[in-house]
């Protein structure tokens, strides 16, 4: 069984053929699609697709750092009334990112700060997206560790060093269509680091994987993710497919 942790499979680049590409997924063992948010926008069709499969689709809740904007608290507080009002699988996709823009740098944190501090309420996971910021971003969770958060770094792209204070705090790192990208680098980190933190993850539709870069990316892309992961770390794709299942049910408490 293979679990794709992060996949915005409520978008409209699915709305055509969202059956299909769900039975696609499931034809190459994919059982489980976690969905992050984004912000308020998205909320509806987010709900509406974890709806039509239940137990398949998980919907977390959050706002996306680039979501952060001049109406960022209206956006928190539609937030934090649906995590009172239900269960979701994570508060996410939460964070730093200042590649796009660099307006709202002390409402993003603000925004991070205020949503891991509802995960904590919640006893919800995290999944954080961190871009142009990952450092800034690791320094943050770190100042909550001793309230015991835990999640997974979403589209993992740092160094060695990197990994291991996200480890070290006790997050889980993921793994995406980037790991096929020849010139990212990042098969050189994952030599070092376990299998143990590792779960993976498609970013669908973005991100896809070699050999369908440039297309829209689909759920059931992840084995070309776990395949390159099985040549990194020189282990069978098995192996791979256990031990990031069992560690993506056991972050999202399955």
């Amino acid at each position: 069984m293979l679990i794709d942790t992060h996949c915005h499979l409520y978008l409209e680049e699915f709305k055509a053929d969202i059956d299909d590409v769900i039975s696609r997924a499931e034809s190459e063992s994919v059982q489980k699609f976690y969905l992050p948010g984004i912000d308020s926008s998205e909320i509806g069709n987010m709900l509406s697709l974890e709806a039509s499969f239940p137990g398949t689709c998980f919907a977390m809740m959050g706002l996306h750092p680039c979501s952060v904007k001049e109406n960022y608290l209206e956006e928190l507080a539609i937030v934090e009334n649906w995590l009172s009002q239900r269960k979701f699988a994570a508060v996410g996709e939460i964070g730093l990112d200042f590649y796009w823009d660099k307006t709202f740098v002390s409402q993003q944190y603000e925004a991070f700060r205020t949503q891991i501090g509802l995960s904590i309420q919640y006893r919800l996971p995290i999944v954080i997206h961190t871009r142009n910021a990952m450092q800034e971003t690791i320094d943050v969770v770190k100042e909550y560790v001793p309230k015991g958060i835990r999640g997974i770094f979403h589209c993992f792209g740092g160094s060695v060093e990197h990994a291991r204070e996200i480890i070290d705090a006790g997050f889980a790192l993921g793994i995406g269509g980037v790991l096929t990208y020849k010139k990212s680098g990042l098969d050189q980190v994952l030599e070092k680091i376990d299998l143990q933190h590792l779960v993976l993850e498609t970013d669908s539709p973005y991100l896809t994987p070699v050999p369908f870069r440039g297309k829209r990316n689909e759920s059931s892309y992840i084995k070309y993710v776990a395949q390159r992961l099985a040549e990194v770390k020189n282990v069978s794709i098995e192996e791979v497919e256990a031990i990031t299942t069992a560690n993506a049910e056991k972050i999202f408490g399955i």
